[in-house]
């Protein structure tokens, strides 16, 4: 299955996206994509309705906007340096324990909507990650039980301001959250979907120049480690975001660094999880 939400900013309605494309407004099943929905079963609870009801549901405009695929959650957790090329290129040792940061939930906006450059900025760099979404609540899991903690997998561009995470002092939270700066979907892809989630090619191009081409085979933590690992620290709950990690070609890892400026066109996408495209705006 796969879970959209559409409609304008603020107003997004739930939905799902069928196996040909056409989309579905499943409004009338009655709940959005949110902590209650993701740990009260609630993707099992909507296929076995739309099992009865889907030739009932109004279809949905292609030309609709997409927003982030769920709720604003209680937290998006990082991992940063989780690609060993990326730790190279980035000038860093490879982590023996999993770099945890934070993204404020503010910066979430659809998939497509513009990036904005925040104002005085001159740093602000692109990150393709998988991100997986916590399907039930997780408190010290077992790395053997952690993949029953998952809901699904979705698409997230981590964008990142470097000056303000690397060369400002404090924690990488400051260049990780500013707004507009986690685009997440088009859509969450439920795990029966994804045959291997640790063997998904990812990829990112800026105006069309293909920057990042990896794959999450290059992993330095798998997920059952993240989430295992994560879980021992702090709770996660039901809807929560897990990025797993950006590969290399980042702008950071240029020489000389390359950052996005005013008109620049971001596309990005996994193996199954689709595709997004955000513009580069100036902050107004």
């Amino acid at each position: 299955m796969k879970l959209i939400r559409f409609g304008a900013i603020g107003n997004e309605k739930p939905g799902v996206q069928l196996e040909n494309g056409d989309r579905l407004d499943v409004s009338n099943f009655g709940q959005d994509y949110d902590e209650q929905f993701f740990g009260g079963d609630g993707i099992i609870r909507l296929k076995d309705w739309l099992s009865k009801n889907s030739d009932s549901c109004p279809k949905v405009d292609s030309s609709m906007r997409l927003g982030a695929p769920l709720c604003r959650p209680s937290k998006i957790i990082c991992i940063g340096l989780n690609y060993a090329k990326h730790a190279q290129e980035a000038g860093m040792e490879i982590p023996k324990e999993p770099v945890l940061f934070f993204k404020a939930t503010s910066a979430m906006v659809g998939p497509n909507d513009d990036v904005i450059i925040p104002k005085g900025s001159t740093k602000t760099d692109w990150e393709v990650e998988l991100a997986i979404i916590i399907g039930k609540k997780a408190s010290y899991v077992s790395e053997s039980e952690a993949m029953d903690h998952v809901a699904g997998y979705v698409l997230h561009n981590d964008y990142s301001e470097r000056e303000y995470q690397i060369e400002r002092s404090g924690q990488w939270v400051k260049g990780k959250s500013c707004d507009t700066f986690a685009p997440i979907g088009p859509f969450i892809v439920t795990p029966d979907e994804i045959e291997d989630p640790h063997n998904l090619d990812l990829w990112l191009k800026v105006n069309g120049e293909t920057l990042q081409n990896s794959n999450t085979s290059d992993f330095v933590f798998d997920i059952p480690t993240s989430i295992s690992y994560i879980s021992q620290f702090m709770t996660l709950l039901p809807g929560d975001v897990i990025s797993t990690g950006t590969p290399f070609g980042v702008g950071l890892g240029f020489d000389p660094p390359r950052y996005l400026k005013p008109g620049d066109v971001v596309e990005l996408g996994i193996d199954g999880l689709g595709s997004s495209q955000q513009v580069a705006k100036a902050y107004d």
